[in-house]
């Protein structure tokens, strides 16, 4: 079984089809009062992602269905399982189940590299604001609070001279 690994180091089964389920075939089969139409449900290998439903149940689909010579045949799906409603056995066996194995195997594949596509892109975005981030934090550090040498070479008032220039500014009293 060919799996794909997905960012988050899930490995995830390309979804497909398992087996019928034979309790959901009618009960007249094979006798002379059977349908000639039906709706067969077939499980699913895993559960299908809400994108996957999407496309599942999307117009490719249908237009996939008909171009391969099943213009009635309608899909659906219920929880894990698909529904392939007005239909049979023989059509499924002798041609019908590899038309919908093929779709389910292209859908999600699809699937899959949108998905990785798009966690690529997460990851980009990520990287390019921490190294924006940490060149912000390099450049307030450079910044710094020092007395420049042209301010240090001023001349200092002495204590007694500072205390003198207080008195002409007012509230002294003699």
């Amino acid at each position: 079984m060919e799996t794909q690994t997905r960012t988050s180091g899930i490995d995830v089964a390309a979804l497909g089809l398992g087996s019928v389920l034979v309790g959901s075939l009618p009960a007249a089969l094979l006798t002379d009062h059977a349908p000639e139409r039906y709706t067969v449900e077939a499980v699913f290998t895993r559960r299908p992602e809400r994108d996957e439903v999407t496309e599942i149940l999307g117009t490719e689909t249908r237009d996939r269905l008909a171009r391969a010579g099943y213009p009635t045949v309608e899909v659906t799906v219920s929880d894990r399982r698909l529904e392939i409603a007005n239909t049979n056995l023989e059509e499924l066996r002798d041609g019908l189940a590899e038309v919908l194995a093929d779709r389910l195997a292209e859908i999600s594949a699809a699937v899959r590299a949108r998905q990785d596509a798009a966690a690529v892109k997460i990851h980009d975005a990520a990287e390019t604001e921490q190294a924006r981030a940490a060149a912000v934090a390099a450049l307030a550090e450079s910044v710094t609070f020092q007395v420049s040498t042209s301010a240090g070479a001023r001349e200092t008032p002495t204590d007694r001279e500072q205390i003198d220039s207080w008195r002409t500014e007012g509230g002294h009293s003699r």
